[in-house]
């Protein structure tokens, strides 16, 4: 069965991307207003009582910020790791416990026709995950907050055909830039962002016949272009033999808008 894809906003201010078919359709985080979502899922001819489920990556706000309204005011059920749950709740408001739902990381979670399944990222939250997500034969991955690439990361984004993957940053900027010390060595460090450089690398790493199209997503707004991103990562990819445009399709997922919904 054909699996639809679509980045409904992506960067520091928030983050969500829809993913469904025919019979199922969920969201990957809520980080945006309610009002937002709506006007989104209105453009795709959609009602947030057509959505069957919120899959959270990590507790910080501009991933949670509208889930607990979207699950109250149409009865959507939240996915979340436990430790996620306990760093969230407070700040999500009060969710009905019939939509308090579990998973983890390794774990696949059946949702109808799709399969949804977790697994861990390095990033400064409780029980950060990111997700790949099946129908059938089609694969769907979105990986955003990372720190640095694992071994675990590079397994679960192989045979994917679509790709959402943190560009959220250039080295130089970050070290040239005017933020605080300490935060540029949150960004760079460990548990931070993955710059410009490293997605291009990962990617080509990753790369297979199967993949078809790579959205960037998360650009820090100080510390990156979106024009730097998409020739940064095309760079490394062209290394690889991999030409942008001919080979594969690739483009940013926008800050403020909805991308194009694709259909695999």
């Amino acid at each position: 069965m054909a699996m639809e894809f679509c980045t409904m906003a992506s960067g520091s201010k928030g983050n969500s991307t829809y993913i469904g078919t025919a019979n199922t359709k969920i969201l990957i985080d809520v980080g945006v207003s309610g009002k937002r979502i709506q006007e989104a899922l209105t453009s795709f001819h959609m009602e947030g009582n057509h959505i069957d489920g919120i899959f959270i990556t990590h507790e910080h706000a501009d991933h949670v910020k509208g889930a607990g309204i979207i699950s109250r005011r149409f009865h959507v059920p939240i996915y979340a790791t436990e430790d996620t749950w306990l760093a969230m709740e407070e700040g999500i408001g009060k969710i009905a416990p019939s939509n308090k739902k579990f998973v983890y990381a390794g774990e696949d979670c059946k949702i109808n026709d799709l399969c949804v399944r977790p697994f861990s990222i390095p990033h400064d939250a409780a029980d950060p995950v990111g997700y790949t997500v099946f129908s059938g034969d089609k694969k769907i991955s979105v990986a955003t907050d990372i720190g640095h690439v694992t071994k675990e990361l590079e397994e679960h984004l192989m045979d994917s055909q679509v790709i959402l993957i943190e560009a959220n940053h250039d080295e130089a900027m970050v070290r040239n830039g005017e933020y605080p010390r300490y935060l540029k060595e949150r960004i760079l460090g460990e548990n931070g962002h993955l710059s410009n450089h490293t997605a291009g690398d990962l990617l080509g790493r990753v790369m297979s016949e199967r993949l078809k199209h790579i959205y960037l997503g998360h650009l820090s707004d100080d510390n990156n272009y979106p024009t730097l991103a998409l020739r940064t990562v095309a760079e490394a990819l062209s290394k690889k033999g991999i030409i942008v445009g001919s080979d594969i399709h690739m483009e940013l997922a926008y800050k403020h808008k909805c991308g194009t919904k694709i259909k695999i």
